[in-house]
């Protein structure tokens, strides 16, 4: 049965995002249909002059900036100033990732907006938040890794400070920032009022280490890089195979009895070393070399199929490439084809949030930049609902 409607259908969102966090948000709540506005200056996102390029256009940007319309204001000019308190005055949602103040200074700052609409939800994206000896400060993702803790367990032991291969910051404080709207989006339902949304990158990994705070309230121990180890759990890591490596997460009792069958090690079930799994988590450096000796026998599709099949969680490490063509990742429509006024049929990371009677809609291009100025300030003057064309390919 073909949905009706989208998730958020009605929900007018103005964005006043740049770079990575930000735009990754409000890509989220325009896939879920609402309608985003994208407010850049006359330069632009800055992230549009990130390449690699495509006939002049950033393909950072058109990752992070589809389901979106584009205008421009400039912000100092009283005329556009104008239009963005008009446009405030009649949106649901504002999203900003400034560093504080500087909303403020340009009088569009939640207490100004709360006065002329009440009802609006004011999500603030910065590195370290509205609040606190740090506010002032920049915050970019590289830096938020390293003060929130994230690098200080990653990489290998006795090894130089490693960083994540993906954004884990900025996209983590995205989906954070995609709860606390929608949570004040509920919230105003049975109140009619809304409220301040205070994202700081900060929080985001000092919450994801609430394990390891754990592990250090209750033993004092300060949890140092494992490598792809995990220090509660064993064996739950990458080993060598004949041909790469794969990941085994064997995380409780049972799957390391599976896997030593696969592995034709039964007799590690009963050593002494190994009987539970805080046993296999003290005794890992002992422990990896007795599996990845046999791993490194046979090539890494084959242990994959024997260990899934047994039920042990696995599977390969995989390239940019060998994941954009994964069967699985293909089913899960997490690669999409989008069509591009000048560039034709595009390639877009799909929507990860499938619901089964309003699921996303990725129908409308990233936005050149300004294409849409003339037609949303039309839609000030007429109080006219947008038009969303479809650019499904």
């Amino acid at each position: 049965m073909e949905s009706m409607t989208t998730a958020l259908e009605g929900l007018k969102v103005l964005d006043f995002t740049e770079y990575g966090a930000g735009p990754f948000c409000s890509m989220m709540l325009g896939d879920l249909g609402a309608d985003v506005i994208k407010v850049e200056p006359p330069r632009g996102d800055a992230i549009r002059q990130w390449g690699p390029m495509q006939e002049g256009i950033s393909a950072p940007f058109m990752q992070l900036n589809r389901s979106k319309r584009s205008v421009v204001l400039d912000l100092k000019n009283p005329i556009d100033h104008g239009h963005a308190r008009e446009l405030a005055s009649r949106t649901d949602v504002l999203i900003e990732n400034f560093r504080p103040g500087t909303m403020e200074r340009l009088g569009l700052d939640y207490a100004r907006l709360r006065d002329l609409n009440p009802r609006l939800i004011y999500c603030a994206m910065s590195g370290y938040g509205q609040t606190g000896p740090y506010r002032d400060r920049g915050g970019f993702d590289l830096v938020l890794q390293g003060h929130g803790g994230v690098m200080g367990v990653t990489g290998n032991p006795d090894g130089a400070p490693v960083k994540a291969g993906v954004p884990i910051i900025d996209f983590g404080a995205s989906a954070h920032a995609v709860i606390g709207i929608l949570s004040a989006y509920i919230a105003r339902s049975r109140t009619g009022r809304g409220q301040a949304v205070d994202i700081s990158l900060l929080d985001v990994p000092v919450a994801w280490l609430c394990l390891l705070a754990s592990k250090y309230w209750a033993s004092g121990e300060i949890q140092q890089p494992l490598g792809s180890a995990h220090p509660l759990s064993a064996p739950y890591q990458a080993f060598r195979a004949a041909d790469g490596y794969l990941t085994i997460a064997a995380g409780n009792q049972r799957l390391w009895e599976a896997t030593c069958e696969v592995l034709g090690l039964v007799a590690l079930v009963g050593d002494p070393r190994f009987l539970t799994n805080n046993d296999r988590a003290r005794n890992q450096a002992e422990l990896v070399p007795l599996l990845e000796a046999v791993l490194e026998k046979r090539p890494v599709r084959e242990w994959v199929e024997e260990l899934a099949h047994r039920g042990v969680p696995c599977g390969p490490i995989n390239r940019v490439d060998e994941v954009l063509t994964d069967p699985q990742v293909l089913h899960r429509e997490m690669v999409m084809d989008l069509l591009h006024p000048r560039l034709g049929s595009i390639k877009s990371i799909g929507c990860p949030i499938k619901l089964s009677e309003t699921p996303a809609r990725l129908d409308r291009h990233p936005p050149d930049l300004g294409e849409h100025t003339a037609e949303v300030l039309a839609e000030l003057e007429t109080g006219s609902a947008p038009r969303r064309a479809s650019s499904r390919a």
